[in-house]
């Protein structure tokens, strides 16, 4: 096996103390990362989420009081989805029973504290219920409660060193748990419905004093560690309605906090945390969505950041189906390509990768789109996987068309985040890549951050690759990021360096941009963007990704496709002299086959790379990552060899211009 593929780790004296935590947990944050809610000075007049809570409390609906099931359906809606598993989706429903967690195995032991465990017992939880409901086999019933005893047998919801009780665990487990009771309610005994309600009310109590507004209080809206937990409350409100008085100030909670994050989100459908993250994170904002829409009667969908959410995902996907463009923390690069190790379980069991898809079900009949449909349909044809298939049955609108993905224009400007899609066409032998240049956030950050002081940002998930591109051709994953990292930093992608150094203030921790000004990373753009069917050019102005210090005035990469070739541009004025870098990153171990010639080898094809400016110095070096550590210290994990790098450099100078051309 190529020594490039394999885990390399050189582990310093910190790494080798800590547990022993996957590489990319979607749990994980830095320590100094404020995830979820920070206490800064107090502002003047009540805090807005009061005033939210107030103005949309999002109580019960009257008819629904005192009945189950009540928060995703009822007892009318069960007889309803029970004729549709029988018929038009017959197969749908046989593939959710088919992947019940808790059918398989079970439940993790308390006090459960191995990665996503937890997570895992909530959706065995709720798959088994609506099985049982669907089915009426007593097996299901048993298997729900075994997982429903499981989760009040944990004292601690979440991990015990790290944000117990109101963190991502605890989310899932009042989504499993609420809507499991719920479902099952007149199935279980009193003495059932007691131990689930009171560690219910329990734990939401915990996480909604956590989560409660006052005077100073912030919240990272747009970061999945606020709306994860959130999403599990809003569950946890209408399950238990009837049994709390707490519960109406849960929803209303809920309701204002899910108010912000709708606010805050891309209105181009982007998910800056990246596709790792979209995955994890937008089934909990679909969860909540329709407990406020079905409980609430309080329907929020209206909003492109989730009408336009299906070309997000349509495009980060490669042409080999199977793969992702993985801007960001978004799994593990070289590794998670060669599919060693085992990360690959979760990222792609049985070789296909875990998409969740079927939320663009949902999506497509909440906005009667045909091509988000279309865009699910091909997902499954490609036999991706999804966490919750039981979920299938009640989002897919059998009755809405589906339009074929030929139909869809193969290449999309993502404006508001800056990042350019473009493909030959759909199919797995396209030509293809990615090109992002943007504020970490999105645009719309800097016109709307200091009209809500309730809000922090978060952009750990982000990493500092402004100007940075992603390759696909002749059925390969060509040149790309390194993955997810606990520390990121720009020598991890196809971008520029100067003087060695990257962009915005990286190397701190895990969250590069913290104390940058936004402002400035608002300069960071695509000036123009000319895309057609067989080829590209796009100008992105980079200056404001360094920090002043640097001595960047103007930084222009000019990114351009025709005919097979990328050439890429880099014009450089500085206030003094500064060695300009340019990069290009593989999977393995990069040959020099010419004075300035270099092959990035790939499977089946490789990149051809030249360098046209005469005058430059090519490096080739490994590629090494500070990947993440444990939850609580994200950016304390061990360093990791993954892949090698081109790195080209012009002697030091105020101006500067560096061409390179890349095919396969």
């Amino acid at each position: 096996m190529n020594p490039t593929f394999t885990r390399r780790r050189f582990l310093g004296a910190a790494a080798l103390s800590l547990p022993a935590f996957s590489l990319s947990s979607a749990l994980a944050q830095d320590a100094r990362e404020s995830l979820g809610t920070m206490q800064g000075k107090a502002m003047s007049g009540p805090h807005p989420l009061e005033t939210l809570m107030k103005a949309h409390p999002a109580a019960l609906r009257a008819e629904l009081r005192g009945v189950h099931p009540r928060v995703y359906t009822t007892k009318a809606g069960l007889d309803d989805l029970r004729q549709r598993a029988k018929g038009s989706q017959r197969a749908e429903w046989q593939k959710g029973l088919a992947g019940l967690i808790a059918m398989r195995e079970a439940p993790a032991v308390a006090p459960a504290q191995k990665r996503r465990a937890q997570n895992n017992t909530a959706i065995g939880i709720i798959g088994a219920a609506l099985a049982y409901q669907i089915e009426g086999d007593a097996k299901y019933l048993e298997a729900a409660k075994r997982y429903m005893d499981a989760a009040v047998s944990y004292d601690v919801w979440g991990y015990t060193f790290s944000k117990p009780d109101i963190d991502l665990a605890a989310g899932h487990l009042l989504y499993g748990l609420g809507a499991g009771y719920d479902l099952l309610y007149d199935a279980l005994t009193e003495e059932e419905r007691k131990r689930y309600r009171d560690k219910l009310i329990r734990q939401a109590g915990i996480l909604a004093r956590h989560f409660s507004p006052k005077p100073g209080k912030s919240y990272s809206y747009s970061q999945n560690h606020c709306f994860i937990p959130i999403a599990g409350l809003a569950v946890a409100a209408y399950a238990v309605w009837d049994d709390t008085p707490e519960a109406a100030q849960w929803a209303a909670l809920s309701r204002a906090i899910f108010t912000r994050v709708l606010e805050v989100a891309s209105p181009d459908g982007y998910f800056y945390e990246g596709v790792e993250y979209w995955i994890f994170s937008m089934p909990w904002i679909i969860h909540a969505l329709d407990a406020f829409a079905h409980a609430a009667g309080d329907d929020l969908y209206d909003t492109p950041a989730l009408s336009k959410a299906h070309l997000y995902i349509a495009h980060s996907i490669t042409p080999n189906g199977q793969d992702i463009y993985d801007f960001g923390d978004a799994f593990e690069g070289p590794i998670t390509r060669s599919r060693i190790g085992e990360e690959p379980a979760r990222t792609h069991p049985g070789g296909k990768l875990n998409s969740n898809y079927n939320l663009l079900y949902r999506l497509a009949a909440r906005f009667r789109n045909p091509e988000a449909q279309g865009v699910a349909d091909w997902m499954a044809s490609l036999g991706h996987v999804c966490a919750e298939d039981f979920w299938t049955l009640l989002w897919r609108d059998p009755a809405l068309k589906s339009s074929p993905m030929s139909a869809m224009t193969p290449h999309h400007h993502f404006e508001d985040l800056g990042t350019v899609y473009w493909r030959s066409d759909w199919t797995p032998k396209a030509t293809a890549f990615a090109f992002r240049a943007g504020p970490p956030e999105g645009h719309h950050v800097a016109h709307v951050i200091d009209k809500l002081p309730d809000w922090h940002l978060e952009m750990g998930h982000s990493h500092p690759d402004a100007g940075s591109f992603i390759l696909f051709g002749g059925g390969s994953y060509l040149t790309g990021p390194m993955g997810y990292a606990g520390i990121p930093k720009s020598n991890l992608s196809n971008t520029l360096l100067i003087d060695d150094h990257g962009q915005a203030n990286e190397g701190g921790g895990h969250d590069a941009f913290r104390d940058y000004p936004y402002a400035r990373l608002d300069s960071i753009r695509i000036a123009s963007a000319k895309l057609e069917r067989d080829r590209a050019d796009i100008v992105a102005d980079l200056a404001g990704a360094y920090r002043p210090e640097l001595g960047v005035e103007k930084l222009e990469r000019r990114f351009s496709y025709a005919r097979g070739v990328w050439t890429v541009t880099d014009t450089l004025r500085a206030s003094k002299p500064v060695v300009l870098t340019a990069q290009v990153h593989g999977d393995r171990a990069i040959t020099q086959t010419g004075a300035q010639s270099f092959v990035v080898p790939g499977q089946p094809a490789s990149l051809k790379v030249d360098v046209a400016t005469v005058g430059a110095k090519a490096v080739i070096a490994p590629g090494i990552v500070v990947a993440a550590g444990p939850p609580g210290n994200v950016d304390k994990g061990p360093k990791e060899e993954r892949g090698a790098v081109l790195r080209v450099s012009l002697p030091a100078s105020k101006t500067a211009t560096l061409t390179t051309t890349l095919k396969f």
